[in-house]
């Protein structure tokens, strides 16, 4: 049912016909991104589940060029992020981390999932790569404001971005990152040995590293979005009279709409 749902979400995006969802554009937007390049015209009706795609070529959509990608990309964050670096700086226990990576990258639903056009791929590789990149930055405390915590920071953000662009359910990890944030600024400012400035400084560039560059990010998907779905569709009747005009192929298309 849900790939009937984000195909032709997929589809929409290829023939730039504006649509309206619950969910932020970012998932969808690389679902359809994925058909476009492995070839998939956007003319499959997607109307039930279990329709026959016959000619159509919709694996880019379905697996081999964005969810396996993706998939594969998270099996590797996964044995990065529950293996002999980061999980051991959390658990401190070896045979915790193989268990963990043993449980994850065999775990038959997240195999499941990235078979199919789903945004739950997607997301969770915008969620364990938000964990990872937080993890990493964590074991950074000691080169504060180097390279390489600036970069951890920094991903971190795009990560937090990616979570909740594809789903809003995403926001818990945003949640997780501020928890972990709260309590290393709390740290940071009981030790004696910086000044508040130093200490102002870190706050800063958490600001900026994870609340202004996520934002930014998330409004640059909706420009993105609105600026490529600008033909008429089954999300017109959602948005204002004067939003309609600028929609081509709709019926107030170039009408002069009072603001």
């Amino acid at each position: 049912w849900d790939e009937t749902h984000f195909g032709k979400m997929g589809s929409y995006y290829i023939n730039r016909t504006f649509f309206f969802d619950v969910h932020p554009p970012l998932g969808k937007m690389l679902i359809g991104l994925a058909g476009y390049l492995s070839g998939y015209d956007g003319t499959f009706p997607f109307q039930k589940p279990g329709d026959r795609y016959e000619q159509h070529n919709y694996m880019g959509m379905r697996g081999v060029r964005l969810s396996r990608l993706v998939s594969s990309s998270l099996l590797d964050q996964i044995r990065d992020l529950v293996s002999l670096v980061p999980l051991l700086e959390l658990s401190k226990s070896l045979p915790a981390a193989l268990l963990t990576a043993f449980i994850l990258i065999f775990d038959t639903g997240c195999i499941t999932l990235s078979q199919y056009i789903l945004l739950d791929p997607i997301l969770m590789f915008f969620l364990m790569g938000a964990v990872l990149s937080m993890v990493k930055f964590n074991s950074c405390a000691d080169r504060p404001f180097s390279a390489s915590w600036w970069f951890w920071l920094s991903l971190t953000g795009v990560n937090l971005a990616g979570a909740v662009g594809v789903k809003f359910v995403g926001l818990f990890v945003v949640l997780l990152v501020g928890l972990n944030t709260i309590h290393d600024l709390w740290d940071l400012l009981g030790n004696l040995s910086l000044s508040l400035v130093m200490v102002g400084k870190h706050l800063l560039a958490r600001v900026l590293c994870l609340i202004l560059l996520p934002l930014v990010l998330y409004t640059t998907m909706f420009a993105v979005h609105f600026t490529v779905l600008n033909k008429s569709g089954p999300g017109d009747g959602f948005f204002s009279s004067a939003f309609q005009s600028q929609l081509i192929g709709n019926d107030l298309h170039n009408v002069s709409v009072p603001e």
